[in-house]
């Protein structure tokens, strides 16, 4: 065997860094952990490290760093704290670094990752739907291989041939539906947190849950497969795929169809970047097809999901209008949570702010952080100010 990946895990503690590091421990003559990093939970961070045996934890929040220097003393492994020491983090040599750090708190360590010109696993969305021009842009300067690790682009990751792209016809994006699949629009103005974040196949967080429920997130997939795959649009399709197995397709123009299966468990794509090129075994579960039985697949209902077109639209508009769906979304869904506004709000709130918003240059990432900032403002704003109640209700 070559010599150990030297990784580096940016939100070590988010439910994508743990699956990675049950990947790492499970198969540990083959990576050598180097840093971990967390935004907050110091005392996870402290317990993740000691588990990799990392070489340096990094806490974004300064004022936990007595907490992460007292639950890593005598250990060995270095610490330190604040926002720089996350980006330098990101900086330091390593064969593979995953990016997991949700929110626009990302982009800033995914483009120090991608200056090393190495491997990145890309884990957080943010990154191509806010800044796709740049991070691809800073990806080809450096060389660096960019990895998706959501399942979705992940599946096309394995079945696109990049040597031959002129022969592929289109990619289709597979998606649950969430929990509120067959649900009325009625229905769903009546929906509960608690009931948006009940995944039927997936464990998620929170926000990624409310996301599958509104169908958000496979909008902001096509953003990202728009970027990362060089596609356009038009030749990105959404079906719905309620059991999960096909997690991603590839048509060619002879007719063939392409698709990654696998259990619906993200040990596996995490496995398969972590490896890349080669192969690993996983704890994770397997795929028994006979056991499923049955895969059906339909055309989604984007009356009912109006968020698959919003995306065609921002990317039509340009990526100042990426930026803004994504931001007035994170805001809006976080006031879902907090049950300040309904679950049929989200969309409404994001409409709002898309409807606003004008065209902007995005000439760097302190130009989209920034903007990205003003539009989580304004969508507050929206909210605070009651919203418009006033909606027609789908049959």
């Amino acid at each position: 065997m070559a010599h150990k990946k030297k990784i580096t895990i940016l939100g070590v503690t988010g439910s994508i860094g743990q699956s990675a590091a049950d990947v790492i421990l499970s198969t540990p003559e083959r990576f050598d952990v180097q840093i971990v990093t967390a935004g907050t939970n110091a005392e996870m961070l402290a317990a993740q490290a000691l588990k990799l045996n990392a070489k340096e934890a990094v806490i974004g929040d300064e004022t936990k760093l007595d907490v992460l220097r007292s639950k890593l003393e005598g250990t060995g492994i270095k610490v330190s704290a604040g926002t720089q020491a996350v980006e330098d983090a990101a900086a330091a040599p390593a064969d593979f670094i995953l990016a997991g750090i949700v929110g626009i708190a990302g982009l800033k360590p995914i483009m120090k990752a991608i200056g090393q010109g190495t491997c990145v696993g890309i884990a957080n969305k943010e990154p191509l739907v806010a800044a796709g021009p740049l991070v691809m842009a800073a990806a080809k300067k450096h060389g660096t291989t960019l990895l998706p690790i959501d399942s979705e682009h992940n599946a096309v990751f394995q079945v696109f041939d990049f040597e031959r792209p002129e022969g592929i016809e289109k990619i289709t994006l597979t998606a649950s539906g969430g929990p509120f699949l067959r649900w009325s629009r009625e229905e769903m103005a009546r929906a509960t947190p608690e009931q948006a974040v009940a995944h039927p196949n997936w464990s998620m967080g929170k926000k990624i849950s409310v996301d599958s429920a509104t169908m958000m997130n496979k909008a902001l997939e096509i953003i990202e497969a728009h970027y990362l795959f060089n596609m356009p649009p038009e030749k990105i399709e959404v079906l719905v795929h309620p059991q999960s197995v096909v997690h991603s397709m590839v048509h060619y123009k002879d007719g063939s169809v392409l698709a990654q299966m696998g259990a619906s468990d993200m040990r596996t794509p995490i496995a398969h970047a972590l490896a890349w090129p080669e192969r690993i075994d996983t704890p994770g579960q397997k795929l028994d097809l006979a056991k499923i039985g049955k895969l059906s697949f339909e055309v989604p209902d984007t009356v009912r999901f109006p968020a698959l077109g919003a995306a065609y639209e921002c990317l039509e508009s340009g990526p100042f209008a990426c930026v803004a769906l994504n931001a007035a979304n994170e805001v809006a869904v976080e006031a879902f949570l907090t049950k300040n506004i309904g679950f049929l709000d989200i969309m409404d709130c994001i409409d709002h702010i898309l409807h606003k918003t004008k065209g902007v240059k995005l000439g760097s990432i302190d130009d989209v952080i920034e903007y990205d900032l003003a539009i989580r403002a304004e969508t507050k704003a929206f909210i605070s100010g009651g919203l418009t109640k006033k909606r027609v209700l789908a049959s």
